[in-house]
């Protein structure tokens, strides 16, 4: 992982730390570039106990740091800024169906929490910040969506703000993370070993991007090497209709179809309509621009989209097949 070297040496913070991204990342720094500190900042006491236990044995553990804390408090985060040289925000409320029926807790750490981010950054002098976004954030038709699409607004207006303070905000939007914490195929995996006599769809037309964990801290830390500040990064990552996976998971199982939840799209969008006219596209991604943007240099530039271009998962040009995707769960990393 080339890109990783941008920590080398350098002064780190994760929130959400201990989170599926947080700990993959986490072990690919150590692995390959060690920064001089590296924080995971989290609220849960019995997660960083685990992954003390879990690096405790590794040559470059003296680099990590806990801090327990929560982006909802800014005192704390002003705390543990201080001297950090790169922030990637990776800590946020992700259930759809759970923000449906929890609102206010998705706001005080999704909108509210992003705030308090870019208010101590600005404090603590940070170069960098990298926010972590999703698919659902563009056209959202759900709470938590609609919860990321503010924080993603936060971050690239956060730009305007730096001054010569001089700190640079990017967000990157990616989609569903094969393997995740609550995704759909440990779910899937959780039944069969259960004896389950059948999968459930909530919607045989329903379509979803999807990239691994590897792909998903690779992308972010070449943004982090590429980016000018106030860009929203989006990869090109293949699609696959929900039924396809289920049925390369479990062959041999029947699918009930049992309704889309409530916050549920049919199909994702990472780039609309609306957002083509400043969205530009480089070899392996595409990057919505702030609307003042300047002239930017970037090495991989192809130009703009169409202004009638939208990214979305059910028209998109990449596919996985089946064989594709059981390579990727068998060889997450």
């Amino acid at each position: 992982m080339q890109s990783l070297q941008n920590f080398k040496n350098q002064s780190v913070l994760i929130t959400g730390g201990t989170g599926s991204f947080g700990r993959f990342f986490v072990r690919n720094l150590l692995d390959h570039a060690p920064p001089k500190r590296l924080v995971i900042f989290s609220r849960d006491e019995l997660k960083q106990f685990e992954m003390q236990q879990e690096f405790s044995t590794h040559e470059n553990f003296d680099c990590l740091r806990f801090f327990l804390g929560d982006v909802r408090d800014k005192a704390r985060l002003e705390m543990a800024f201080r001297e950090v040289d790169i922030i990637v925000h990776a800590a946020a409320l992700k259930q759809v169906v759970a923000a449906e029926y929890n609102p206010f807790e998705f706001v005080k750490t999704n909108i509210l929490g992003a705030e308090n981010i870019v208010r101590a950054s600005l404090k603590n002098n940070v170069k960098k910040v990298i926010a972590l976004s999703t698919d659902k954030a563009a056209s959202p038709v759900n709470l938590y969506g609609t919860t990321k699409l503010a924080s993603d607004k936060i971050f690239t207006a956060a730009q305007h703000l730096s001054g010569t303070i001089g700190t640079q905000y990017s967000v990157v939007r990616y989609g569903n993370v094969l393997g995740s914490r609550g995704s759909v195929i440990p779910f899937f995996q959780n039944l069969i070993a259960q004896g389950a006599t059948e999968l459930p769809i909530t919607d045989e037309r329903m379509t979803r991007f999807w990239i691994t964990l590897e792909q998903g801290v690779d992308f972010v830390s070449s943004c982090l090497d590429i980016m000018h500040g106030g860009e929203i990064f989006i990869p090109k990552i293949p699609s696959m209709k929900i039924t396809e996976m289920a049925s390369a998971i479990a062959p041999d199982l029947p699918q009930k179809i049992v309704g889309i939840r409530p916050g549920e799209k049919l199909h994702e969008t990472m780039v609309t309509r609306d957002d083509a006219h400043t969205t530009i596209e480089l070899a392996d991604r595409y990057a919505i621009l702030p609307p003042s943007h300047d002239n930017r240099d970037y090495k991989t530039y192809i130009g703009p989209v169409r202004d009638d271009f939208s990214y979305s998962s059910d028209t998109n040009d990449q596919w996985l097949s089946k064989e594709d995707l059981l390579q990727m769960i068998a060889c997450p990393a």
